[in-house]
């Protein structure tokens, strides 16, 4: 199985290479799979790719449920 997340672009590194910020931590990953990604713009990543960029909104609500999930899944284990 595999799980792509939704992640914000922070800073272009050039060379087709971004850091991108998901709940406070930032990673480098490749852009050499999309075109015209600017700061700002959410992008799924896998395995330190972007694959696709993603509207913000649905961004948001990706991020929430994933939240969410984590959430839920304490509460259970407690």
């Amino acid at each position: 199985m595999c799980l792509a997340i939704p992640a914000k672009v922070v800073k272009l590194l050039g060379d087709g290479m971004a850091d991108i910020e998901l709940e406070g931590v930032v990673k480098e990953v490749s852009l050499d799979l999309l075109d015209g990604i600017e700061v700002g713009d959410y992008v799924i990543i896998h395995v330190g790719y972007a694959l696709a960029r993603l509207d913000p909104e649905e961004a948001e609500r990706t991020l929430a449920l994933f939240a969410e999930m984590g959430r839920l899944a304490e509460e259970s284990a407690a």
